[in-house]
């Protein structure tokens, strides 16, 4: 049976309807004016007092992060990879494929509740490698039912052959509208030449995905290394792929980003995760310059979207020094971008609600204060909404992920297990310090 939500407002990033319906089942089948709506046996929502629309991308997320939550380690960073040494490589080299499937089970489940349906993760585990990025798909996508895409970050700190391994037979295996593999690598500065020449042999036509330039350290790094900066360096083995993620960029110079756009990446940016780890924060403004799509990630510090929008907004007017520059139509197609590279990826319509676009949907509870129109829905969302974001319900595929803002209890008893795996791995990680 299909689905109406009725009596609600619509608002996609394009269009506003002040009272309106959507009709779905796994596509979006109509929409319109309430007084145009003709029930024909839907099961009806009413969505009196709500906002509908598209559920949230998540582009650039690390989900093992979820069980730093509360962790004690020392931690005394003087930089960026004193924070590496010292918190996130201690954690995720103890990481066993028990521990990373209950990961997948928290953050997914966090994120639905932020109304993120789709993320793009990026892996590492010490422990287990081989099938690791299956185990995070068990748990994100056969279970919690979000889609995902998961790529595992090869670096010389792990067995690399196993780790290649992993990204090229998920991703090869992995082709659906609800799971996809890229090739994930870490970052420039713990990835060695001969390792770099293992990769292009197995990429094929995988995108990559890697840390770029998240502090100065990457980029003097390479040009200690090997005399040229992290996005030449790339690009001399062959790696930059149509649609490889780049994650960061702080420091990219105008080559990098010229052989960017020449090569169809994307940037996706992470604003709060880099303000603190106190790494600088992206330049915008140099990114448009030369037309180098960006897209927004939160680099796993929250499983929400909107609070990175948030930080992006305000963090990029400090920057600027002006707020002319990045107003909220920058913003807002920096949101539509981040969609149509997961429409890209997953072979699938989202971002919009419109007749034949796949029903990823969301409503949340809002009541305007003041006028609403399609001048200022947009305004409405990031200063009414944005700062406190619980959808009600929310869909994946035109079926419910949260109802009544709950997920189905049978993934509240994995939350609640998850804590014992975390208390494992926190174990592991003080048993190696003693």
């Amino acid at each position: 049976m299909s689905r109406a939500i009725i009596n609600t407002k619509i608002y996609d990033f394009e269009h506003f309807i002040p009272n309106g319906y959507v009709i779905f089942d796994g596509k979006i089948l109509e929409v319109g004016d309430m007084k145009d709506f003709i029930d024909q046996d839907y099961e009806l929502i009413d969505g009196k007092d709500f906002l509908t629309m598209p559920s949230l991308v998540s582009a650039h997320t690390h989900i093992y992060s979820t069980f730093a939550r509360g962790m004690s380690v020392f931690f005394d960073p003087k930089n960026f990879q004193d924070i590496l040494d010292q918190l996130w490589w201690k954690l995720d080299r103890q990481l066993d494929n028990q521990m990373i499937y209950y990961s997948g089970i928290v953050s997914a489940v966090d994120s639905m509740k932020n109304g993120v349906t789709t993320i793009i993760d990026h892996h590492a585990s010490g422990i287990d490698i081989t099938y690791s990025l299956e185990s995070l798909k068990k748990a994100v996508v056969n279970d919690a039912g979000l889609r995902a895409a998961f790529a595992f970050e090869v670096s010389d700190r792990f067995p690399v052959e196993e780790a290649i391994e992993e990204n090229r037979i998920f991703y090869e295996e992995n082709q659906t509208k609800k799971a996809r593999g890229l090739f994930g690598l870490h970052a420039g500065m713990s990835i060695s030449e001969d390792t770099l020449k293992k990769v292009k042999k197995s990429l094929g036509d995988a995108p990559i995905h890697i840390h770029v330039a998240e502090s100065e350290m990457d980029e003097e790094d390479s040009l200690n290394k090997y005399g040229e900066r992290i996005i030449n360096r790339l690009n001399r083995h062959g790696l930059l792929n149509p649609g490889s993620i780049i994650a960061h960029a702080i420091y990219v110079d105008d080559d990098e980003l010229r052989i960017l756009k020449e090569k169809n990446a994307v940037i996706v940016v992470n604003f709060s995760s880099n303000m603190n780890n106190s790494v600088g924060i992206p330049n915008l403004q140099k990114f448009r310059k030369h037309g180098v799509k960006v897209i927004i990630g939160n680099d796993g510090i929250s499983s929400s979207m909107t609070s990175e929008y948030l930080a992006l907004y305000y963090a990029t007017h400090l920057l600027d020094q002006n707020p002319k520059p990045f107003g909220l139509n920058e913003l807002k197609q920096m949101i539509d971008d981040t969609y149509q590279y997961a429409n890209n990826l997953f072979k699938i319509k989202i971002g919009r609600i419109k007749k034949g676009y796949d029903a990823d949907l969301l409503m949340i509870p809002y009541i305007e204060p003041t006028p609403i129109s399609n001048d200022n829905a947009f305004g409405h969302l990031f200063f009414g909404l944005f700062n406190s974001f619980k959808p009600t319900n929310v869909f994946v595929n035109g079926l419910y992920v949260v109802e009544n803002y709950q997920e189905n209890p049978y993934l509240t008893t994995l939350y609640k297990e998850a804590k014992d795996e975390a208390k494992k791995l926190w174990d592991r990680i003080n048993e190696v310090k003693k």
